[in-house]
């Protein structure tokens, strides 16, 4: 079709990440003409370079961690377990993530399929308020009228800026995105950025064999994290083999030869640069909106300063019948919270007839997990957001080693520390973090009690089954002060 004709839908989808697919098959399963259009590849980031691949690379990563560790429970194997040392294959690990990447995306393909839901693979930009332009990727192009736009377009890893960075080889600087398609195992990885991404990364490329090397500019590692769970978190890495520098910035890089180069590093109270040897650099220092295609003014669509949409607490933003889901519209950037901002827009709009009030983001509980080893599970405020947020109230908190769970210690798993922040008055719980074995499963227990409005007494006094990890709610909170 030329781009002089418009095709009308009820309901376009730009994007296809965790809201942008499901919310084009409610719309399609409703009756409603729709149209998806996705640049790259169905079922977006999660699917693709996120959630799922980075995970299912990290579950390697274990396996050769516990296979290095076999003697610590009296288990060997070969005369390689006397060296510390395991064989990798990383054509394998590679092929087991591409496997699985290939049929969750296959599982969405087939969903908007059976939903009747048209999908153009290209990339869209406004012309008009109510009308985009696709170029196709196969080189032809078309135009598209909506009468409802839907935006899910996500983010991508910021660009690496770094004097000198051109003068390596396209392989040896790597992303998120990246890094998860090497076939051998870096040698000498530094890695700049000490945030969720950077130490999950950072860990799992250890347990593969790397040598590695954080480099973060910060104070701590996790800037949003507690200081004494980022210190905790430090430790752990640096006992596994990492080498773990604060306060530092790398300033500029040096081709020593074909496959390594050195990087100069400043850290703060040191006259001196340090130089550190590598092979291969993964940049996790940030993520940008992909907004920059998609000509938003042309629609009278708002962005902020660093290129996010602006949308209200019902996802609607500044030009009428268009909503923003998911990354793209700024933090938190977490896959449960676009597949919640879906929920929330198929609620408003599309099961008009059991709604009661129209739902909002306003007041969501938050959670989630960096899946380092141990887990990192956080659910509601951190001590200094509920005492910023509470200043008059009797904020209290309790900190308690996995060391003293029993489960953990029986496993051999007891690194890291359990912390809550409640109300000592009311006993209502105002947050909640778990370093620790399963720390996701664990924060999820507590999630529930604090939808429940279920304060800490009540978890202080249950039967939980011996031996668990969820039983350590029985002793937390003796240690509230």
């Amino acid at each position: 079709m030329s781009t002089h004709s418009p095709t009308i839908y009820d309901a376009v989808v730009i994007g296809s990440g965790q809201a942008g697919t499901p919310l084009a098959s409610a719309f399609a399963n409703a009756g409603q003409k729709t149209l998806l259009i996705e640049r790259t590849h169905i079922a977006g980031c999660c699917v693709n370079e996120g959630c799922t691949p980075t995970k299912t690379l990290i579950a390697s990563g274990r396996a050769a961690y516990l296979t290095r560790r076999g003697q610590d429970y009296g288990i060997h194997t070969t005369n390689l377990m006397e060296e510390n040392r395991v064989w990798v294959d990383m054509h394998k690990v590679r092929q087991r993530k591409r496997d699985i990447v290939d049929s969750f995306r296959g599982g969405s393909e087939k969903r908007l399929k059976e939903a009747g839901v048209d999908v153009l693979m290209g990339e869209a930009s406004f012309v008009g308020a109510k009308e985009v332009k696709v170029k196709i990727n196969d080189g032809t192009e078309r135009l598209v009228e909506g009468k409802k736009f839907f935006i899910n377009v996500g983010e991508r890893p910021a660009s690496p800026s770094l004097l000198g960075i051109e003068k390596l080889g396209k392989w040896q600087v790597l992303d998120s995105t990246s890094i998860q398609e090497l076939d051998v195992v870096p040698e000498k990885l530094v890695v700049i950025g000490g945030g969720y991404v950077g130490v999950e990364f950072a860990q799992l490329m250890s347990r593969l064999g790397a040598e590695v090397t954080v480099v973060q500019r910060g104070r701590q590692l996790l800037p949003r994290e507690d200081p004494e769970i980022a210190e905790s978190l430090r430790r752990i890495l640096e006992e596994d083999g990492l080498d773990i520098r604060l306060d530092s910035e790398v300033v500029g890089v040096k081709l020593v030869d074909g496959d390594s180069f050195t990087l100069k590093v400043q850290t703060e109270g040191k006259e001196e640069r340090d130089s550190i040897k590598g092979t291969h650099i993964l940049f996790a220092a940030g993520r940008v909106p992909n907004t920059d295609f998609l000509n938003l003014k042309a629609a009278g669509i708002e962005v902020d300063a660093r290129g996010y949409i602006v949308a209200d607490e019902f996802l609607t933003t500044a030009a009428e019948n268009v909503y923003v889901l998911g990354d793209v519209k700024g933090p938190p950037a977490f896959t449960h919270i676009s597949y919640d901002d879906f929920r929330i827009i198929k609620r408003n709009l599309l099961d008009t007839k059991d709604q009661v009030t129209k739902l909002s983001t306003k007041g969501r509980l938050v959670p989630y997990v960096a899946y380092t080893d141990p887990q990192l599970g956080h659910v509601g405020l951190h001590e200094s957001e509920a005492r910023a947020k509470f200043p008059g109230r009797n904020v209290q908190t309790a900190k308690m080693p996995m060391a003293y769970v029993a489960r953990a210690l029986e496993t051999d798993e007891s690194k890291g520390l359990m912390k809550a922040v409640v109300d000592g008055d009311s006993g209502e719980i105002l947050g909640f973090t778990c370093l620790g074995i399963e720390g996701g499963e664990v924060m999820a227990v507590v999630q529930m009690a604090m939808m429940g409005d279920i304060g800490y007494q009540k978890l202080q006094d249950a039967i939980w089954a011996h031996p668990s990890l969820a039983e350590s709610l029985n002793n937390l909170w003796g240690f509230l002060s």
